[in-house]
């Protein structure tokens, strides 16, 4: 699987931009389409930097804010990505928009001499005019969008109003995003407990199956998989021998049957099922062969057997036999890189 390129400041046609209240009403479902195909905090707060340059009409540089415990820079338009992940104090904590007239001196006496000296090699010292958007969700300000004309023009109020109608939308989408992690990481933390209070039964196994999770996650960033493809992979790892609770024999299909009543985990559930099935069609409980194995369980099986072998050269004997040859040759590539 490969990933589709991300546009970039050249790819958007600003300067056919309207520059009225009728830019508001672009296709919503074409917005949505956007800022869902980077599903994270940080995708939609770049995207949402691009759709508001293209309402402002042009000539607009900015950076959003995210603001957990620390102010942090998470995005950039038009300004250099090594500011991404910076740490930044700054006019974005009141809970309503601002123009500054004075560009981006608030910005700079908020902050220390040594990034001072960062925003100004970014050509922030010189902006005309700043346009401060606070985004929120249910009363708090979870971030904000600073955007800077860098031309003589101001902004108008209706496209004022256009902005701040887009970031409230926003707000609402990144604090569900950011329950989602929470979420997630809790449930990472209860499986990962769970999985270990099994395992400590059987002192060999200890610890099994967070190395092929960690192993079958490498291998899959080395296929191209995304965000949410690696998150079931992690869960079909982790728990991919759970069923052993129950005995070795058809264990595949017990653990799989843990996981009926958690339709988000359904991938997770059908390499758990099928992570004992061969290339050659040889393996159980299907007797599946090739690429009509899942390929979440294949990549499980790769994982599987070199943490069992600790022997590359022996998985790679079993390329075209028992596993899936694409997926070996990603495993030998994490292997190289890991060497340096």
């Amino acid at each position: 699987m490969f990933r589709r390129p991300r546009p970039n400041k050249q790819d958007v046609p600003l300067a056919d931009a309207p520059v009225n209240g009728a830019a508001a009403q672009q296709d919503p479902t074409q917005v949505l389409s956007e800022l869902l195909a980077r599903p994270s905090v940080e995708g939609i707060m770049e995207n949402a930097l691009l759709r508001s340059a293209h309402l402002l009409g042009g000539n607009i540089n900015g950076f959003a804010v995210l603001r957990r415990g620390q102010d942090k820079v998470v995005a950039v338009y038009g300004y250099p990505r090594s500011l991404v992940g910076q740490n930044l104090s700054g006019p974005w904590t009141a809970q309503r928009p601002r123009i500054l007239s004075d560009g981006a001196a608030e910005l700079f006496e908020a902050n220390s001499p040594d990034l001072q000296r960062q925003l100004d090699s970014a050509g922030m010292r010189g902006v005309p005019l700043s346009f401060v958007v606070p985004v929120g969700d249910r009363g708090r300000t979870v971030g904000a969008l600073v955007l800077d004309r860098t031309s003589s023009e101001g902004i108008s109020p209706t496209q004022q109003e256009a902005v701040t109608r887009w970031a409230n939308a926003l707000g609402p989408l990144i604090g569900m995003l950011e329950a989602r992690d929470e979420w997630q990481q809790a449930a990472r933390q209860i499986t990962s407990a769970v999985v270990e209070a099994v395992e400590s039964q059987e002192f060999e196994a200890l610890g099994h199956a967070q190395a092929v999770a960690e192993s079958s996650v490498r291998i899959g960033r080395a296929m191209n998989l995304t965000g949410r493809e690696l998150e079931q992979l992690w869960f079909a790892a982790t728990l991919h021998d759970l069923g052993k609770i129950h005995g070795e024999e058809g264990h595949p299909l017990v653990g799989a049957n843990f996981l009926h009543a958690a339709p988000n985990l359904a991938e997770a559930q059908k390499a758990i099922r099928h992570h004992h099935e061969r290339w050659d069609g040889q393996g159980e409980p299907d007797k599946l062969s090739g690429e009509d194995i899942p390929l979440y369980s294949r990549i499980l099986a790769v994982a599987n057997a070199y943490v069992r072998t600790g022997d590359l050269e022996r998985v790679r004997a079993q390329a075209e036999k028992g596993l899936d040859p694409r997926v070996v040759l990603a495993l030998e590539t994490v292997l190289a890189k890991a060497r340096g």
